[in-house]
């Protein structure tokens, strides 16, 4: 005969303390979540920085000296995601030197 469930049992609270995780991973999912645009994610200077692990002010400069392509609307500057990939696979230099 199966045990009566509640409030102190281990399988309730166990399911209970696992929704609570579940509740806090969705949660940082929603604060990171950005919808795609035509297929194309775009991110901010900030986002773009970090990923380049560049500073701002440099991202700035490759802006202003046209090495990144960007979208600007009112004062809000986005990249593309699509481009940061290809302006990193164009500037890629393959190792020359071959390991024995």
């Amino acid at each position: 005969m199966s045990e009566l469930q509640n409030r102190s049992s281990t399988t309730v609270t166990t399911f209970f303390r696992s929704l609570d995780e579940l509740k806090v991973m969705c949660g940082l999912a929603m604060q990171n979540y950005r919808p795609i645009m035509n297929g194309e994610r775009y991110l901010t200077d900030q986002e773009t920085a970090d990923i380049l692990r560049i500073t701002r002010r440099t991202l700035n400069d490759y802006r202003a000296d046209g090495i990144i392509p960007y979208v600007q609307i009112g004062g809000k500057v986005l990249y593309a995601e699509s481009d940061i990939e290809a302006l990193l696979q164009a500037n890629y230099h393959p190792a020359f030197k071959r390991l024995v």
